[in-house]
């Protein structure tokens, strides 16, 4: 019976999901306007343009899907590149570019009557940044809802990193025309560090640790569900914290706020569909599908916002643009996911993933099979 309630407990929580999401987000605006002291307190934990509190809350979401990685999957990542050259070609041959042509017709034709020419040449400055800097740490999250692959996740944001280094201020200065652009390599290499690197170490150390002691069958059948809803439960949490963040500014500027959304937006739907559009065209299997599309439609929004301060400072439009970015992004990321998991019939069924591998007790009765077996 037991069992049965917890099973109804999370469907009930997954089945409103959306409703959780609205709720957080109303509770950190709120928090942003009547308890202001909270985010200015959590404010002062920053490194490098980047929040610790935030830092530990992805930690957290991702920490359950880098257990999920074994080096042999990494290993066999080389021998099905498709979903690579995907991720790749979507996120630096095309993203970049319809982020500045939809930015730039939404701002300085669609809404040329609310916002002056000045406005719209740095909020199209915000929007670009956003559009050269693809998902880094969160897209860990996005696999997770949708039972991504987990090594080959890793492959796909490690070698979208090593990208960021050399492509990102060519395509800044080629369609901003700025020259003076400067990364702020403190916050580039910081990011890889928190959000890619210690959760990796810890995941698979956890991973190597407990399959040692217990065996592979406990690990993947009783010790990874106690996580499950953990990703799910950080990701809540980092809505109150980022809109609480964001609350004066939100409520002070709502019409440019929203105004500015519209094309983030819609750049963001085109370039999932796009990818998703062309795996599926592929014949890549879902578990590498669905991550490949939401790398691209997602942003590495701390980069993103760093640059933005420091080529035009704290309180600039560009700045703004960049927030709006990090304010849409999960909400719109959320459904995203949901689209994808609908779909997912669309694609092959992958073969048995390093996180699918998960033998039925009946079997096992029957048929014991060793660790090793059960990665053949």
């Amino acid at each position: 019976m037991a069992i049965k309630k917890e099973t109804s407990g999370i469907s009930f929580f997954n089945k409103y999901l959306t409703v959780w999401v609205i709720l957080c987000m109303a509770a950190g605006v709120l928090i942003g306007k009547y308890l202001s002291a909270i985010p200015e307190f959590l404010g002062r934990f920053e490194y490098a343009n980047i929040s610790i509190p935030t830092a530990i809350l992805i930690w957290v979401m991702i920490y359950p899907m880098m257990m999920k990685v074994d080096f042999q999957s990494v290993k066999n990542v080389g021998k099905s590149p498709k979903g690579l050259y995907l991720t790749w070609i979507v996120n630096w041959l095309i993203k970049p570019f319809t982020m500045y042509a939809i930015a730039s017709f939404f701002l300085f034709i669609v809404f040329r009557n609310f916002i002056t020419p000045e406005l719209a040449t740095e909020y199209l400055a915000g929007a670009v940044l956003l559009g050269a800097a693809p998902c880094t740490a969160m897209v860990f999250v996005w696999s997770t809802l949708t039972k991504g692959s987990p090594a080959y996740t890793v492959v796909q944001v490690a070698t979208n990193n090593l990208i960021i280094l050399v492509a990102f201020i060519p395509i800044v200065k080629l369609l901003l025309g700025v020259s003076n652009v400067t990364v702020p390599w403190d916050t580039l290499i910081l990011s890889v560090i928190l959000f890619v690197v210690i959760p990796l170490a810890g995941g698979i150390m956890t991973r190597v640790r407990v399959i040692k002691k217990k065996g592979l069958e406990y690990f993947e059948n009783k010790f990874l569900p106690k996580f499950d809803g953990v990703t799910t439960a950080g990701l809540l949490l980092m809505l109150v914290l980022l809109f609480s963040f964001q609350g004066e500014t939100i409520l002070n500027n709502p019409l440019h706020i929203l105004l500015i959304s519209v094309p983030l937006a819609i750049q963001t739907f085109f370039i999932f569909f796009i990818a998703f559009i062309a795996a599926k065209l592929l014949k890549l299997p879902f578990n590498i599908a669905a991550p490949a599309s939401m790398i691209g439609a997602s942003n590495f929004f701390e980069l993103a916002v760093a640059v933005a301060i420091a080529l035009f400072g704290m309180n600039s439009p560009a700045a703004l643009a960049t927030t709006v970015g990090v304010l849409t992004e999960v909400p719109l990321m959320l459904f995203l996911v949901y689209i994808a998991n609908k779909t997912s019939h669309w694609f092959p069924k992958p073969i048995l993933s390093d996180e699918s591998r998960v033998v039925s007790k009946s079997k096992l009765k029957t048929q014991p099979r060793t660790a090793s077996q059960q990665y053949k």
